[in-house]
């Protein structure tokens, strides 16, 4: 299932908990309100990940900073790659 797919089952989830009938106008809201949460998740579980590697390996410095680029770029392309689902 992909981004949009679940933005899109989530929004339907929260409408239907709510007991509102969102027109199509106020789901492309609420779809695109969740898809950022998913990406800005994404981006803090990133930088979580890069912090940890800079603590596991801190004692080689040159492979946790490789590390971490690896990460960072990762998150970008699939930041870049979610956003252009939209």
């Amino acid at each position: 299932m992909n981004m949009r797919e679940r933005a899109n089952e989530a929004a339907r989830a929260a409408c239907q908990a709510l007991e509102v009938d969102a027109d199509a106008k106020q789901s492309d809201i609420v779809i695109c309100i969740i898809e950022q949460a998913m990406i800005d998740a994404i981006g803090e579980a990133s930088k979580h990940s890069g912090e940890a590697v800079m603590r596991c390996c801190s004692p080689d410095l040159d492979i946790a900073h490789k590390l971490r680029q690896e990460v960072e770029n990762a998150n970008r392309a699939l930041i870049a790659n979610l956003s252009g689902m939209r």
